[in-house]
């Protein structure tokens, strides 16, 4: 009984999540080719299941684009001093969609833009104290202005969010302070 509760109670949740064609219209139009050239820095921080922040980053992007390939190349400075890298490579595809893979990413992501807004989809590794996890991570991007992006991400397991990070782009920095979150 407990199981078929757990189940119903997984699929309700799934039912209400945010559609990207909910965002057709918004300004300012989100341009991920156009965002993610160059170089650019975001913060972050990662919340457990209960809301606590068990992390904060900074992370160094370098995005290059040759027609629609791209490749993002980003470090990342815990505050816990681990500094862990991942590289991007990215496809823009046809009606806003796109597609990558990362050495820590199981299989295919794949995305939308639409509006202001844009929605990533993808399988992690992420290694926890000698063990590797893999979790789903549904990734929403919202372009403030022409500089910056606000990223709120949920990190789950079996449809049940286990962790959720928040990070927050700026193209005019183009390294993080001291290398790691203060």
């Amino acid at each position: 009984m407990r199981i078929i509760y757990i189940v119903c109670l997984v699929l309700m949740l799934s039912s209400c999540s945010t559609d990207i064609n909910d965002y057709q219209g918004t300004n300012p139009k989100f341009d991920i080719k156009q965002y993610f050239s160059d170089q650019l820095t975001a913060w972050g921080v990662v919340q457990d299941y209960q809301g606590q922040i068990t992390r904060r980053f900074c992370v160094e992007i370098e995005g290059t684009w040759d027609d629609n390939k791209g490749v993002l190349d980003e470090v990342f400075y815990f505050d816990d001093g681990e500094i862990t890298t991942r590289v991007w490579q990215l496809e823009k595809l046809t009606d806003g969609r796109y597609q990558g893979t990362a050495g820590d990413v199981i299989g295919m992501a794949q995305g939308r833009e639409v509006g202001f807004a844009f929605y990533w989809r993808y399988q992690l590794k992420v290694p926890v104290d000698g063990e590797t996890y893999h979790l789903w991570l549904d990734d929403w991007m919202y372009q403030l202005d022409q500089d910056r992006v606000l990223n709120k991400t949920q990190m789950q397991k079996l449809g049940i969010t286990v962790a959720d990070i928040t990070l927050f782009f700026d193209k005019n920095v183009k390294q993080c302070s001291n290398r790691v979150a203060s």
